[in-house]
């Protein structure tokens, strides 16, 4: 999953050809700031040495960050000395050692929680902060605040004062705050309801669905999720618009997903088949 938010692009695991779709995106995917490994099974870190490859193609100032699991750090040494990887920018890799923020910017945090697969794995959330209140200016004008520069720094959440010397706080010209916009990645994971506060109030939440209900037993013995499982995970969470599922057995081939997506929109109704380089908008509410 390629996540973009205000120029920055975050990519949450790296299977075998990540490069080749990242390439047919047409984004500048160079500004990938940071990299978000779930566990260290092949098929979600083996495109990770071509990326870092093509990386270095370009010109790049910033450090890219990768985040994982233990032994993501000895995996991307190993590549780097194996493969002889020319790489001319830094590369700052931290394993994740409990739960909680791994990494954040200006206004978002993105946090890992733990999951329960064969090998230690995380699921990933990006919550943005609180958006400021919708501002007044009719407010601003019966408070002797002039239109210009101080409107803008009451937007930010700073006091201002006026020319009279009265101060303004934002409060008295901005309504309550406005919700932003939260993103969740579970793949690879059983079933267990403690997921569902972890990614309630999601805009997306994009989780495994990789077996019909009917291969239930499969699921367990192999730790992952059914799409009934996931949509079920969906609805207890609450607040979740969108379910995109992805991470399906190659059993199923384009016909046969259709059941996946059936038996999950009969418990959570807004889901969705996610396919390579499909793309989901996700605007704020105002």
């Amino acid at each position: 999953m390629l996540l973009r938010r205000e120029g920055d692009l975050f990519l949450f695991d790296a299977g075998e050809g990540t490069q080749v779709s990242l390439r047919r995106l047409n984004l500048r995917w160079k500004k990938i700031s940071a990299i978000f490994i779930s566990h260290t099974h092949a098929d979600h870190v083996t495109g990770l040495p071509g990326l870092l490859m093509l990386s270095s193609q370009v010109d790049r100032d910033e450090p890219l960050y990768i985040y994982g699991p233990p032994r993501i750090a000895e995996y991307v040494e190993t590549s780097r000395r194996v493969l002889d990887m020319y790489i001319n920018y830094e590369i700052v890799v931290r394993e994740i050692e409990s739960p909680g923020i791994c990494h954040q910017g200006d206004g978002f945090a993105i946090r890992a929680f733990p999951l329960r697969h064969t090998k230690t794995c995380y699921g990933y959330t990006l919550e943005e902060e609180p958006r400021p209140g919708a501002f007044h200016p009719e407010h601003a004008k019966e408070l002797g605040v002039p239109r210009g520069p101080l409107w803008s720094r009451l937007q930010a959440g700073e006091p201002v004062r006026t020319p009279e010397g009265r101060t303004v706080q934002p409060d008295e010209v901005l309504g309550g705050a406005r919700k932003s916009r939260k993103v969740s990645y579970v793949t690879d994971s059983l079933y267990f309801p403690e997921l569902a506060p972890e990614v309630s109030g999601s805009d997306l939440f994009v989780c495994e669905g990789m077996f019909e209900q009917a291969l239930l037993a499969s699921a367990v013995e192999k730790k992952h999720m059914t799409a009934e499982q996931a949509a079920m995970l969906a609805r207890a969470a609450g607040a979740i618009k969108k379910l995109a599922l992805i991470h399906y057995s190659p059993r199923y081939n384009e016909h046969d997903l259709k059941l996946l997506l059936d038996e999950a929109r009969a418990i959570f109704p807004d889901t969705v088949l996610s396919k390579d380089r499909m793309h989901f908008p996700l605007e704020y509410e105002d």
